[in-house]
């Protein structure tokens, strides 16, 4: 009975050792599958997620491609129109400069582009850029909080004058208060925190040659100062152009700048002589007799650039109401229906009958 448990023992492993043998090549196999299959799917996965990351989150170069238009103007009607352009500004009574450039086709039809103008509140535009300059530098962000102090109160425009001493406000906050209502106090917050001569120094960076800053331009009396803060139309437009197509410190502080002037708050000038649906982003400035308004106008026929600048001016009514028809002007050529302008030209006048 000893002799059969051996042979008994054998028997049993012989098979289980077999078995094991066979099983080892599967679990091979399935690691070989897992370890190709598992990378393999990570691939798709990665390439899928990228697709509908960028399908839903254009890339920052798209959001300021220059857009296809339609039914761009045409060069008769673009003569057309500054042939009547021309006329009334050669016909208003105080100094003008005119900037205008379509940004499809890069016409640019000038009135005394270079002539200087006291910038008034226009001066907000270069000082936001300063400031973004100093956020794309680190040394400060737009959450950063700035106290309002009783130095940095002024009248004038804006709602900030009111507000509590010793309040803080972000630096959006600021920004906004600055361009939508043309706070002054807002401002005063803005340059009081950067200096005088970081602002100097901060718009000779950007290239701006008649454009400058003095503590006596930003002074709010309707008197002669003896350093006026002054800009030409076409340096006020490039500023525009340059945050219009991203190039403005960078690309994602230019899409905040025109965010911020779409929402300026000003329904007269050049809002006022445009349709309600158009969309507009702009800067007025109104001081020491000189009234204007820049901007860019996003129309059916495509966007262009506006600045209407005006100086001695008899009374400011009448500069705004200039500036108005400038752009109902320009208006009446970038509107869907545009023979409408043109067929307006070729109507004879009225006939009197005594």
């Amino acid at each position: 009975m000893d002799a059969h448990p051996p042979h008994h023992r054998q028997y049993h492993h012989a098979p289980q050792h077999a078995r094991h043998s066979a099983a080892a090549p599967a679990r091979g196999d399935r690691k070989l599958f897992w370890a190709l299959f598992i990378p393999l799917m990570g691939f798709f996965i990665y390439r899928g997620g990228g697709y509908l990351f960028n399908k839903f989150n254009p890339p920052e170069e798209d959001l300021f491609r220059k857009k296809a238009v339609a039914n761009p103007l045409k060069e008769t009607e673009w003569q057309t129109m500054v042939t009547a352009l021309e006329n009334i500004a050669y016909n208003y009574n105080g100094h003008v400069g005119i900037y205008i450039k379509d940004l499809n086709s890069d016409k640019v039809w000038e009135y005394n582009p270079d002539r200087l103008f006291p910038s008034a509140s226009l001066i907000k535009v270069p000082i936001m850029i300063a400031i973004c300059e100093k956020i794309k530098r680190g040394e400060l962000s737009l959450d950063t909080q700035i106290k309002l102090t009783r130095r940095d109160r002024a009248g004038g425009s804006g709602s900030l004058k009111w507000v509590r001493e010793g309040t803080s406000l972000s630096v959006t906050e600021i920004i906004y208060k600055m361009i939508t209502e043309s706070d002054n106090t807002a401002t005063k917050m803005l340059v009081e925190y950067g200096g005088i001569n970081y602002f100097q120094q901060a718009f000779e960076n950007l290239g701006l040659v008649y454009t400058k800053i003095y503590p006596e331009g930003l002074s709010l009396t309707s008197s002669r100062v003896v350093r006026e803060n002054y800009t030409t139309a076409r340096e006020m437009a490039g500023l525009m152009e340059r945050i219009y197509k991203g190039e403005m410190v960078d690309r994602s502080l230019s899409e905040f700048m025109l965010d911020v002037l779409k929402h300026n708050k000003s329904r007269s000038r050049l809002r006022k002589g445009l349709p309600i649906g158009w969309e507009i982003g702009h800067k007025t400035g109104l001081l020491r007799r000189s009234c204007h308004d820049v901007g860019i106008v996003f129309s059916p026929r495509g966007d262009y650039l506006i600045a209407v600048l005006t100086s001695d001016v008899p009374d400011y009514t009448s500069a705004k109401g200039f500036i108005s028809r400038v752009a109902k002007l320009t208006y009446e050529y970038y509107r869907i229906d545009s023979n409408y302008a043109e067929s307006r030209n070729n109507i004879p006048a009225p006939v009197k009958f005594l």
